[in-house]
């Protein structure tokens, strides 16, 4: 099974994501924060991560600059899923290493869960 790290600290779209991909047969754990992210990240492998940039404390792009550095879990591939929906914003993104950003208010749960499928071959 399939294992996926959500962090998303909006309770609508992180309980609608949750409940979407385990019922699509993922394995899915919550966090709320990119602090918490990295603590689950040393305690288990994941195949994919859903990174919010706008979380409490330290920010997705915070986040994620410490886990594409780190050789325990660097290589896990990154999907941004975020209001924040700017060139600069989009740019920064992908030179940090994300495989894929979606803007949340341009992009239906249904593409991303079919994007998500896809890109696990599930």
């Amino acid at each position: 099974m399939k294992k996926i790290l959500l962090v998303e600290d909006d309770q609508f779209l992180s309980s609608l994501l949750f409940n979407r991909l385990q019922k699509e047969g993922l394995e899915v754990v919550l966090v709320v924060s990119g602090d918490e992210a990295l603590t689950k990240l040393k305690e288990s492998r994941y195949d994919l991560i859903l990174l919010d940039i706008i979380l409490p404390g330290k920010s997705g792009f915070e986040a994620m600059e410490q886990i594409i550095s780190s050789p325990q879990y660097g290589q896990t591939p990154i999907f941004i899923i975020s209001n924040l929906g700017q060139e600069a914003d989009i740019a920064r993104g992908r030179e940090l290493g994300a495989k894929e950003y979606f803007v949340k208010a341009q992009t239906p749960i249904d593409t991303l869960v079919e994007k998500i499928k896809g890109f696990l071959g599930v």
